[in-house]
């Protein structure tokens, strides 16, 4: 084997320095690296939980709305079903209306004929029954037998 030259050995520490040297570099470099990673990492970690806590209250938020909408739900519909009450109770008052309509004459003859017995002070042959008066019956005049197609009428039998 042949010896080594100062020189050689020279620039062979030079070199193993210099390599030394950059092993050092990149080392630091590997750690600036991972401590950037490392706070990259924490905010990341932060940066989720900020938005699970956002989500959670955010989802908080729309059961609360959604038991409120459910509770005024319920109310409205049970407005609306005593609205169907009172409109079914209004369409009946509106039948019996049209009815009276359609039979107001024979309403007004009526109370026509209920005023005049009214005017009359007493009526002939009235006996006393029981505590209760008997009537004898008329006769039918022929203006009476004209008045027969009102008591048909009347009875809802026109003939």
């Amino acid at each position: 084997m042949s010896a080594l030259s100062t020189v050689q050995i020279k620039e062979a520490n030079a070199h193993l320095a210099a390599l030394h040297h950059r092993v050092a570099e990149l080392e630091g470099t590997v750690r600036e690296q991972a401590e950037s990673l490392i706070r990259k990492d924490e905010q990341y970690q932060a940066s989720i939980r900020d938005m699970l806590i956002a989500k959670d209250r955010e989802i908080g938020e729309l059961q609360k709305r959604l038991v409120q909408s459910e509770e005024e739900m319920q109310k409205l519909m049970s407005s609306i079903k005593d609205k169907d009450r009172e409109l079914e109770r209004l369409r009946h008052q509106s039948r019996l209306l049209a009815q009276m309509c359609q039979n107001r004459s024979l309403l007004n003859a009526l109370v026509s004929l209920m005023a005049e017995a009214e005017g009359i002070s007493c009526l002939p042959n009235v006996e006393q029954c029981n505590g209760l008066p008997s009537v004898p019956d008329y006769a039918q005049s022929e203006e009476d037998l004209e008045d027969s197609d009102v008591d048909r009428t009347l009875f809802g039998t026109t003939v």
